[in-house]
């Protein structure tokens, strides 16, 4: 297997980071605008390259280019080596907008595509509920349509980000009497209005990324249901595989994994450098070869993206998404041990902020650590991502239900 960009790829390579170096940071006075208008200059002109939202329509606010996957991930790889704005992906344009583009109404396109590309709208995703997270389906959270509107009442748990969100997409139950896995809505509700309430989570790191949201009577319009009514549920997947994909990126791996041997460099052991510790260098060399895997992997998903085999594709994702779980937890694990008693000390509120690369401090690191353990359960939790992957996969027996069912 030849594992080289093609001489094509590689040129569009230099052109991307010819562009990077000139376009960010911004220069002169453009460097003295507030930071969102910063970014969105950025984002315009990487738009206007064809750099941005690739598979958007340009009606819809994307840059509409014909399909690459071997581009799509080479631009990948050098905005986050760059770190621009737009290098991580977010809730609203990575998982959402897809969903939209591919269950949504013409009008649900015009109104929220363009403006959630734009950051315009935040959104956060209502799925957990309190006694709904691995059985997805047993979620209680109701709608019932009250001549044009849905008025909503329940409880969702988990909710990343929803005190900062504009709007929800969520499941919500419109169909009581209908079997667990029917009579599931999608819907598009607006977080600022009576009857919505949202309580922070309180994490072990002292960070508060996660949110309880509690529906009191709010509403939101007929117009807002995606897909038909009662399948949400299929609706529900496509997201599923989107957000899969963003917790799988090997890119962010590879940066974590970077910043543990620096800490290996500059920790000491018996007075030494810790990467001079022969224990030290044989687990950053098993996570070093367990990292080649995952990416090896994701090459060869690529390749199956690239040639249309989707259900390569599908398949890969499942086991990437599940590998890269393990492998964050590993890597942080190992940041712990070098850190030592230090691990002890309370990270700060900036330390704990559960999504950026953790810069070289040890609250940073103990913070990623204890945040690794969260993605066990984003995106699918990772007893029913093997089960998944077993019965779907490898063809083994589903697992015994109680009843015989």
């Amino acid at each position: 297997m030849d594992l080289r960009y093609s001489p094509e790829h590689e040129a569009f390579r230099a052109e991307v980071r010819a562009f990077l170096r000139g376009a960010w940071p911004l220069q002169g006075d453009e460097a003295r605008l507030p930071e969102a208008r910063q970014h969105a200059l950025f984002r315009d002109r990487a738009l206007a390259r064809g750099y941005l939202y690739r598979d958007v329509p340009r009606a819809y606010g994307g840059s509409e280019q014909p399909p690459d996957a071997i581009r799509d991930a080479i631009l990948l790889e050098e905005f986050v080596a760059s770190g621009v704005p737009g290098s991580l992906p977010s809730v609203g344009p990575a998982m959402l907008v897809p969903t939209l583009l591919e269950w949504g109404t013409e009008d649900q396109r015009q109104r929220f595509v363009p403006p959630t590309l734009r950051h315009e709208i935040a959104w956060c995703q209502g799925y957990s509920e309190p006694n709904a997270g691995s059985d997805l389906a047993s979620l209680a959270s109701r709608a019932e349509l009250d001549g044009d509107d849905w008025v909503i009442h329940g409880h969702k748990v988990w909710t990343s980000l929803a005190a900062d969100a504009d709007w929800m997409f969520g499941l919500f139950r419109t169909e009581p009497d209908a079997p667990k896995h029917a009579g599931i809505s999608y819907l598009l509700v607006p977080m600022k209005q009576p009857g919505v309430r949202v309580a922070p989570l309180r994490q072990m790191n002292g960070g508060a990324e996660f949110y309880e949201v509690f529906f009191d009577g709010a509403r939101t319009a007929k117009g807002n249901l995606v897909g038909r009514r009662g399948e949400g549920w299929k609706v529900s997947r496509s997201t599923l595989v989107h957000e899969r994909k963003m917790i799988g990126d090997p890119n962010y791996i590879r940066r974590l994994f970077q910043g543990v041997v620096e800490l290996a460099r500059r920790t000491e052991r018996d007075g030494r450098p810790a990467l001079e510790d022969p224990g030290v260098r044989r687990r950053l060399a098993r996570l070093e070869a367990t990292l080649l895997a995952q990416e090896y992997t994701n090459l060869r998903q690529l390749s199956a993206s690239a040639k249309g085999d989707f259900g390569k594709v599908m398949v890969a994702m499942l086991v990437t998404k599940l590998h890269s779980t393990n492998l964050t937890q590993q890597i942080t694990r190992l940041a712990v041990d070098l850190i030592g008693a230090e691990a002890l000390v309370m990270p700060t509120a900036e330390e704990a902020q559960g999504y950026t690369i953790p810069e070289l401090t040890p609250g940073a690191f103990l913070s990623q650590y204890m945040f690794t353990i969260a993605t066990s359960i984003a995106g699918g939790a990772s007893n029913i991502q093997r089960n998944i992957v077993g019965e779907r996969v490898l063809g083994l027996p589903r697992d015994l239900r109680l009843g015989g069912a």
